[in-house]
């Protein structure tokens, strides 16, 4: 983790570097001399993400108290394998809910109507997938 730290602070320091040199070069065009603003923001806040990312990798890397088993080399395969939580393999509920998302997308972008089936639909979904081992075959 604390090479992706470093990596994403150096690709900030890139970033930071050609929007400089992307702010220079726009002053200095023989044609127009001003800021072209869409790429300048575009870098910039590309500098800014690759910042949040390593300030945020150095940070976590820091709370865990040391390097973690994939940082390294004498690491074997079981000590970086947690137990992750338990996901249904036949549940439907996860696709529907993936549905209702994109159809609220669809209704953002098509008519705001079909953003309250989506809804609809979501809600469903989401109270299906949370109590699905709650009813039917599989009720504890």
């Amino acid at each position: 983790m604390r090479a992706n730290a470093r990596l994403f602070w150096i690709l900030a320091v890139f970033f930071g570097l050609v929007t400089v040199l992307y702010i220079v070069w726009s002053l200095l065009d023989f044609n127009h001399g001003t800021v072209e603003w869409a790429g300048t923001f575009g870098l910039g806040l590309s500098m800014l993400l690759s910042a949040f990312l390593a300030f945020y990798l150095g940070r976590t890397h820091a709370a865990q108290g040391g390097e973690l088993p994939e940082d390294r080399l004498d690491a074997n395969i079981d000590d970086g394998d947690p137990e992750l939580g338990f996901f249904s393999p036949w549940s439907w509920w996860p696709i529907l809910l993936a549905g209702s998302a994109a159809l609220l997308f669809l209704g953002l972008a098509v008519g705001f109507w079909i953003c309250f089936i989506a809804v609809g639909v979501g809600v469903i979904s989401l109270i299906g997938w949370t109590y699905e081992y709650y009813r039917g075959l599989f009720a504890r």
